[in-house]
């Protein structure tokens, strides 16, 4: 199953709404445009449409963490379902990124 990726910007964020699984098939897309709009700037990613994420698209979020982190970049996520909550919850992923409950939560945040 492809994954798409639609790109807004909202307050001089970037705002990636990926929609669909991000797992094996789909993490380098992922990955891959990740990578590319942190060197753009600001980025949160919206997991509003993102039925779930698998270790492979936790690690694509992790490279893209170190990547801003590196950059002296910002990154967040914002508007996990329950499935994709849990999965950062279990995995402790939101002491890696921050989560918001909403983008407009994720956007004040990063141009706070």
């Amino acid at each position: 199953m492809a994954l798409n990726i639609n790109e807004r910007r909202d307050s001089g964020v970037i705002v990636l709404q990926p929609a669909g699984r991000i797992d094996n098939d789909t993490s380098l897309v992922f990955q891959d445009r990740l990578l590319k709009v942190i060197a753009e700037g600001t980025t949160l990613v919206d997991f509003t449409s993102v039925e779930f994420i698998s270790s492979a698209g936790l690690a694509a979020l992790m490279t893209a963490a170190k990547q801003a982190k590196s950059a002296s970049a910002k990154i967040a996520c914002a508007n996990l379902n329950p499935v994709v909550q849990e999965i950062f919850a279990i995995s402790r992923f939101s002491r890696v990124i921050p989560v918001y409950g909403s983008a407009a939560d994720g956007i004040a945040a990063l141009t706070a």
